[in-house]
């Protein structure tokens, strides 16, 4: 698995439903980019300049809300995830 660095997160993007309530088959290039997601790998925290570490706020399983356009898309074993900093998180969803 992937382990991220410092206050990075790796989120498990939540899949948007492909069909609209009528029942009508979206393409890709008309759905929305999803903003909420898993976490699956926490980092362990950023280090100040003055050397102090700064502990994470959110851990695996928890599930998040994200701004629109944060982090970078990857894919590792045929599964896509996004890695995003901690403070691209808006909200832990209960």
């Amino acid at each position: 698995m992937l382990k991220p660095l410092a206050n990075r997160v790796i989120i498990e993007v939540n899949k948007e439903e492909e069909k609209t309530v009528g029942g009508i088959v979206l393409p890709s290039s008309a759905k929305e980019k999803s903003q909420t997601g898993v976490i699956v790998a926490v980092g362990e925290g950023l280090v100040t300049d003055q050397g102090t570490k700064i502990e994470m706020t959110v851990a695996v399983g928890d599930q998040v809300l994200f701004e629109k356009y944060a982090g970078t898309e990857i894919t590792y074993d045929g599964k896509d995830y996004l890695v995003v900093k901690e403070s691209d998180i808006v909200a832990i969803v209960d």
